[in-house]
């Protein structure tokens, strides 16, 4: 695509895509999530460096992008799990790639 040019439907679809998963942590909570359902402390432990206050907007909006699940259950005090949806399955080829790419950044970069 780089390669080839682009138009501007391909310009805008990028720029969906960007939007839904903007930021350091989207990706990295899908990540954690792609293991099973977790609770918020969690997801927390696994993502490191990421604050409370920001782990909680960021898994409101990959749920309202249809990336991820919260489910309540009813126990005292209330349990809440977040699980990954298909939708946010269908990103594992981007996530690998990602991999590659930051392997390979990160030897260019560093000269390792």
């Amino acid at each position: 695509m780089l390669t080839r040019g682009g138009c501007p439907k391909n310009m805008m679809s990028i720029r969906d895509a960007l939007e839904a998963l903007e930021g350091k942590w989207k990706l990295l909570i899908l990540f954690s999530l792609a293991t099973g359902p977790k609770r918020f402390k969690g997801i927390s432990k696994e993502v490191e460096g990421i604050s409370d206050k920001i782990l909680s907007k960021e898994l409101k909006n990959l749920e309202l992008n249809s990336l991820i699940t919260r489910e309540v259950f009813d126990t005292f005090p209330p349990t809440v799990e977040y699980a990954i949806t298909p939708h946010g399955r269908s990103l594992e080829k981007v996530m690998e790639e990602l991999h590659f790419w930051g392997l390979a950044h990160r030897k260019k970069i560093m000269g390792k």
